[in-house]
């Protein structure tokens, strides 16, 4: 990697980790366990369409391991790679198949992270009851998936981010 690359997705990954710590600070409990918003996906689904899915890899997984040690435990952190990685997936293929718009693959992204860590708490608790949250995680997955892929769109309209083909050659 060229060091302008290896420099942007830093700023990407503190970016993130800064969404993370303020979403902690927001006093959100809506009395569903595992449900947030999610605004450090924005700076995910930014690489993820400025760079690609290995990037966008690189930086969830050091978000994830950055907020895990910083904000969480063995826990969260297990949850929250679970989700990273297979959100990351799903969003990728979404993007790759070319039917759905940012907003759309952003929903994706929620959704399905709020499947996998569903899927790794009835493991870890040993117990399948805990899918009776599965319903209500998904719809909050839906709704601040289109949000924080409005956000990408507003983000990219004001600080052009990933529209320019000049812009990948330069690195």
């Amino acid at each position: 990697m060229k060091t302008g690359k290896i420099t942007k997705l830093g700023l990407f990954t503190a970016f993130a980790v800064i969404l993370g710590y303020v979403e902690a600070l927001i006093p959100f409990t809506p009395g569903i366990p595992g449900m947030k918003l999610g605004i450090a996906n924005l700076a995910v689904v930014l690489v993820l369409y400025r760079y690609g899915w290995r990037e966008a890899l690189l930086v969830s997984g050091l978000r994830v391991a950055i907020i895990g040690l910083l904000f969480g435990n063995l826990f969260s952190t297990l949850f929250s790679l679970a989700g990273a990685v297979f959100s990351l997936g799903v969003m990728a293929a979404a993007k790759k198949g070319k039917w759905f718009g940012i907003p759309g693959v952003s929903v994706a992204g929620g959704v399905s992270h709020n499947m996998a860590q569903i899927a790794v708490a009835s493991v870890l608790v040993e117990n399948v009851q805990i899918m009776a949250w599965l319903p209500f995680l998904m719809i909050c997955g839906v709704v601040t998936g289109f949000l924080i892929g409005i956000c990408v769109v507003e983000v990219n309209r004001r600080i052009p981010i990933f529209d320019s083909k000049k812009r990948e050659k330069e690195e």
